[in-house]
């Protein structure tokens, strides 16, 4: 199969889940027309383009549709729940004006957002290994990956999702969303350390990685 037939069949994709994301978002807001909704409808497809372009197709296949379930599998569906709640209580929240949130927050979280997914976003392009689940992929020869943001923090990734969901709560204008947004990466949190753990005791080489990267998250802190 071509590259160019590749491209053609992930735009087609990605322009169908934004197209269901916006019609949802729209729907449960009930405006239609709002500005600052559809500001936030095109940030999450803008920052999804480059990876639906680039994304080679064995990581695709590894990230959306991994052949095992993981070390992970009941904390990772609570935090899947988790981001769904938080969605629709924020929607829920704009629809019925619970939250009166100042336009300058929501500006914040529309660039924190932007940041922390595009970061999110990063890391996957950096590590050919990026899977949804916890496991070690002895099927795709997995190693260590200790190039560009992994030489910097050994989680790049979650450096990014970890603080997207309260932005999100901040872009859509809702706190209630943006607490429930802070729950979510609490639960993610925990999964860093899991998974760390996790691949110290499994993953060849990685106890000595962490010895030259020493920081999880965030450099200097943790």
């Amino acid at each position: 199969m071509s590259n160019t037939h590749l491209t053609g069949k992930r735009l087609a994709r990605w322009f169908l889940i934004n197209l269901f994301i916006a019609a949802a978002l729209c729907a449960m807001t009930g405006r239609y027309w709002d500005p600052w909704l559809w500001g936030y409808i095109a940030t999450v497809a803008a920052i999804g383009l480059l990876p639906t372009i680039c994304l080679d197709d064995d990581l695709a296949k590894e990230r959306f549709s991994p052949p095992e379930p993981g070390a992970d599998r009941r904390p990772l569906t609570a935090v899947r729940l988790i981001v769904l709640a938080h969605v629709v209580v924020a929607c829920l929240d704009v629809r019925w004006q619970i939250s009166q949130m100042p336009d300058a927050v929501r500006l914040l979280g529309f660039a924190g957002l932007a940041v922390s997914i595009g970061l999110f976003f990063h890391a996957m392009m950096a590590n050919r290994f990026f899977s949804a689940v916890i496991r070690i992929q002895k099927d795709r020869g997995h190693h260590v990956i200790d190039q560009g943001p992994y030489a910097v923090v050994r989680h790049p990734g979650y450096a990014g999702m970890v603080p997207s969901m309260a932005f999100s709560g901040l872009a859509l204008g809702s706190w209630l969303g943006f607490a429930i947004g802070l729950s979510c990466s609490l639960l993610m949190v925990r999964r860093v350390v899991f998974e760390d753990s996790y691949l110290r005791a499994n993953l060849a080489g990685y106890q000595e990685y962490t010895m030259r990267v020493r920081y999880r998250l965030i450099p200097g802190v943790w």
